[in-house]
């Protein structure tokens, strides 16, 4: 803010030099920079509240540190095998493939990486999902990319206790119409060797409709 009033004064005295202004105007128009100064400090004042350095080292080993949704993660870690099943739109036809999927912690155990490999419709399938836990927002964050695209999907979500499933909902874009759909997703621990994956579509105007659906079986 200080550098910010020099500028303004430096500025103001320029001008006053260019234009021969008098000695009065220029210490008017340096005493109404000051108040204009003073009033901007005042707003930023009260909009914001600076924290100690102690504080601020809490707050930070608070949001690096690996809680127990971290610990929830790290309960997938190892090899699976998928059975997968697509829905080519509301009301078609389904299509089985399968696949296998390495689940590893990463950054200290701060982050989820899974990797898969398998055929889907007689073609090579690589997809790779990232999921954090983010422990300022208390949400989850889980992104996902494969060779059958270019694109990322991100989708956001918590974690229903009752149901034992991450609910996460986002949007992904239609290569053939240029347009957002809405996704849903549900990540179900059925039990201790099984997981299920549920993939849920909206199309513009349309019905919500299941896409794909993800049986997980640890190896």
């Amino acid at each position: 803010m200080k550098n910010l009033f020099l500028a303004a004064s430096v500025l103001a005295l320029c001008l006053s030099a260019c234009k021969n202004e008098n000695k009065a105007t220029m210490e008017t128009e340096t005493i109404m920079a000051t108040d204009t100064t003073a009033t901007a400090t005042d707003s930023i004042e009260t909009t914001e509240t600076p924290m100690d350095s102690v504080a601020m080292q809490k707050a930070w080993e608070a949001y690096a540190t690996p809680s127990e949704p971290h610990k929830m993660m790290a309960e997938d870690v190892g090899n699976w095998n998928n059975e997968m099943t697509f829905w080519m739109g509301e009301g078609g036809e389904s299509v089985k493939a399968t696949s296998t999927a390495e689940i590893n912690m990463i950054l200290g155990g701060r982050y989820q990486e899974t990797n898969y490999k398998g055929n889907v419709m007689d073609m090579p399938f690589e997809g790779k999902a990232t999921t954090a836990f983010d422990n300022a927002t208390k949400e989850t964050v889980s992104t996902w990319i494969d060779n059958m695209g270019t694109g990322m999907m991100v989708l956001r979500g918590k974690y229903d206790d009752a149901t034992k499933a991450i609910i996460s909902n986002g949007n992904m874009v239609d290569p053939m119409t240029g347009k957002e759909r809405q996704v849903r997703e549900v990540f179900t621990i059925v039990d201790e060797n099984t997981r299920k994956m549920e993939m849920f579509e909206t199309v513009a105007g349309g019905s919500e409709y299941k896409s794909m659906e993800i049986v997980m079986k640890r190896i």
